[in-house]
C-alpha cells in the first residue's frame, strides 16, 4: 500500500523567490526532502483561471512566464518536469462531477507552480499537472471537487495549492528582512499572536 501523501497550500510570494536563496526557499527545499516522494504532483495555481475545470495532460508541459517587469534571469528559468497523461486521466476518472476537461496545449506550468517546485524538487523529476480554477463557481463547487481529489493522496499524488491571499506587488517592501505588510485588524491579531 502506498503511503498517504499530505495536501499542502504554499503562498508562493514574489516571483523573485524562484531565483533567490532565502529562508523561504530553504524551507521549501527542506520540505521537499522530508516529504515522502510523490508519484506525481497535482498543482492548483492561482494563476490559471478558466471557464470550466481543466487539467494539463501533455507529456512535456511548457514553462510559462506569466509576469512582467522582472529581471531577465527570471524569464530564463525553465522547469522541465514531465507531465503525465496517465495521472491526468486518473484525475478525470476520479472526479465524477464536475467534469474535468483535458488540456493538451493551452497551458503548462505557470510561475505559481514552478517558482515553488524548483526549490522543493530541483531535479524536476516528478511528473506535474496543473488543475485550473473555475472562478465563476461558488465555494461549494470547489469543496466538492476537493473532496473527490483527496482520494488521489492514497495513490501517491501530492496535491499542492499555490497562491497568496493578495497579489499587490506595489505594496511590497523589497528590502531583505522586511516585515510582512499587514492590512486588517484581524490579520494583525493573527500576525502578532494576539486575539480580541
Amino acid at each position: 500500500m502506498t503511503e498517504r501523501i499530505p495536501v499542502l497550500f504554499i503562498g508562493h510570494g514574489s516571483p523573485m523567490n524562484a531565483i533567490e536563496i532565502n529562508n523561504y526557499t530553504k524551507t521549501l527545499n527542506a520540505l521537499g526532502k522530508n516529504l515522502p516522494k510523490p508519484k506525481a504532483i497535482l498543482m492548483v495555481s492561482a494563476h490559471w483561471m478558466t471557464e470550466g475545470t481543466y487539467i494539463t495532460e501533455m507529456q512535456k508541459p511548457k514553462t510559462i512566464h506569466d509576469f512582467y517587469g522582472f529581471p531577465q534571469k527570471l524569464f530564463d528559468v525553465q522547469y522541465p518536469a514531465p507531465g503525465s497523461p496517465e495521472i491526468a486521466k486518473l484525475v478525470q476518472e476520479t472526479v465524477l462531477d464536475p467534469k474535468v476537461h483535458g488540456d493538451k496545449e493551452m497551458w503548462g506550468l505557470d510561475h505559481g507552480t514552478w517558482s515553488v517546485l524548483r526549490h522543493m524538487y530541483p531535479d524536476a523529476d516528478v511528473p506535474v499537472m496543473q488543475l485550473s480554477i473555475y472562478m465563476a463557481q461558488p465555494p461549494e463547487y470547489h469543496v466538492k471537487l476537493g473532496q473527490q481529489l483527496s482520494k488521489l493522496r492514497d495513490q501517491g499524488v501530492l496535491i499542492l495549492g499555490s497562491g497568496n491571499l493578495v497579489h499587490n506587488l506595489r505594496q511590497i517592501k523589497w528590502e531583505p528582512n522586511e516585515c510582512a505588510y499587514v492590512r486588517s485588524l484581524f490579520s494583525f491579531a493573527l500576525y502578532s499572536g494576539r486575539s480580541g
